[in-house]
């Protein structure tokens, strides 16, 4: 264990980064060789004792049990202090934290049915829909959603100004990957927010210039111009 932690070791265990922990302790231990008796094929006691079997199993059932419990926070480790063996420790922690992935899961599922751009950019708008929906597949792993889904998904809550441009993008022959129809959005938003800056320019100037143009008149009643001056 003491080479695990010195190898950069996880963070331990907590109620945030199950995900992260299980991963990372599973490919330890598989590295170790201890996998099987936490949740492999030697999970129980070998019938016969063959060539010492018995007396080996005990001492990888040890130092699994080692790691599992060391590498958790004091509350987790709660849970599973009075574990006998890697497998009972380890089918403790996936029912724990199953019940509290699903209860996530549903606010992550919520959060994506209502999800719209809003006040936020193309790129960031897109991270928040991937985001979400990485974090949704790690948590349910058959549930995971797939580039379709994502891009309709990402279509229904934009701005209704793209539009037009989602369509004639849905015309197209070849549809572009979830990357490119990013790449294409975020190209159109910027060519938007340029037109847009220039129509703003145009109108200051047009505004300015007939300032300009009417500098030192002014109308009276009549409806007639006539050249203003100064009272001596």
């Amino acid at each position: 264990m003491a080479d695990f932690q010195a190898g950069g070791g996880v963070k331990k265990l907590n109620n945030q980064n199950y995900k992260t922990w299980s991963t990372c302790i599973q490919s330890y231990l598989q590295g170790q060789d201890l996998w099987e008796v936490v949740n492999g094929g030697d999970t129980t006691l070998p019938r016969i004792d063959t060539n010492g079997a018995i007396n080996n199993w005990r001492i990888k059932v040890g130092k699994s049990l080692f790691v599992l419990k060391t590498t958790v926070e004091e509350e987790i480790l709660e849970h599973i202090r009075e574990a006998e063996t890697p497998k009972a420790a380890w089918d403790i922690l996936v029912a724990l934290f199953s019940k509290r992935n699903d209860a996530k899961l549903q606010l992550l599922e919520n959060e994506l049915l209502s999800i719209a751009q809003r006040d936020i950019t193309i790129p960031q708008y897109f991270h928040k829909v991937k985001s979400l929906c990485r974090e949704i597949g790690e948590l349910d792993p058959q549930g995971a959603i797939g580039e379709s889904r994502m891009k309709r998904i990402i279509v229904h809550g934009l701005k209704s100004e793209y539009h037009s441009f989602v369509a004639a993008l849905q015309g197209w022959q070849t549809q572009p990957t979830l990357n490119e129809f990013g790449n294409l959005l975020a190209s159109q938003e910027a060519l938007v927010k340029q037109m847009s800056g220039a129509t703003v320019k145009t109108e200051e100037e047009a505004m300015y210039a007939e300032k300009r143009k009417g500098k030192g008149h002014y109308k009276p009643k009549g409806g007639y111009s006539k050249k203003y001056e100064n009272p001596r």
